[in-house]
């Protein structure tokens, strides 16, 4: 099965009974650790800050936010920061997630979040003003290129989306990965990807979004890329 194949059989955060679910229902402090996997071994690995994603929207959230336009999609949203954050400074957004235990906690605190992926139907395509792709989500379904293609057909006709890349500019790599929590406890495999502004870049140019602005803000680096028409 190739990684474009899988991503519509896998996903990170899917399911009720893996890590990522179980650390949302516990609230939980430890890390979850992303290991990219080579035929069934775990090999590098990578700590998701989890504690983050739980808490409020900080300073750098906030910033992102005030520069955008709404409406606004949040995609993989988790269970809510950016979306109660821009809910509060009055834009019109929607969270986007396919775990149950995420859509369900932000659904709880009154947030407008729905489930499911990307990839599939969703609310309102075309009339996207802003997509929002932070804390690594550009790297969902493990094909960087698939994902601005989709999220292009899912704005408006000057709409825009804004990345949160890799710090390694010319960061370009696919693999299969895997979430590990600190008791061992290991998810289904799915396909990831992380890619660096350089080649964000020439990606975006061959799907018709054009790199409008470029930063790197408390050690986090972002791009905002608008479509050409």
């Amino acid at each position: 099965m190739s990684i474009i194949e899988e991503r519509h059989s896998a996903s990170f955060g899917a399911g009720g009974s893996e890590p990522y679910a179980n650390a949302l229902r516990q609230n939980a402090a430890e890390s979850l650790f992303l290991h990219e996997t080579n035929r069934g071994e775990l090999t590098s690995r990578v700590t998701m800050d989890f504690a983050k994603w739980n808490a409020d929207a900080d300073a750098t959230d906030l910033s992102l936010l005030r520069a955008v336009t709404g409406p606004v999609l949040d995609i993989g949203c988790g269970p809510g920061r950016m979306v109660r954050a821009a809910m509060e400074l009055g834009l019109d957004v929607l969270g986007l997630d396919v775990s149950p235990t995420a859509v369900e906690l932000a659904r709880e605190t009154g947030l407008a979040v729905v489930e499911g992926s990307v990839f599939d139907p969703i609310p309102a395509e075309g009339l996207w003003q802003t997509a929002l792709l932070v804390d690594g989500n550009i790297g969902i379904g493990g094909d960087v290129a698939a994902m601005l293609r989709r999220c292009r057909e899912i704005l408006s006709p000057n709409g825009e989306i804004v990345v949160e890349v890799h710090e390694d500019p010319s960061r370009d790599h696919t693999y299969i990965g895997t979430l590990v929590d600190a008791t061992g406890a290991q998810s289904a495999v799915f396909p990831w990807a992380e890619v660096g502004l350089d080649r964000l870049i020439e990606m975006a140019e061959l799907e018709a979004l054009r790199p409008t602005q470029a930063w790197v803000l408390d050690g986090r680096s972002f791009c905002r890329l608008t479509t050409i028409r």
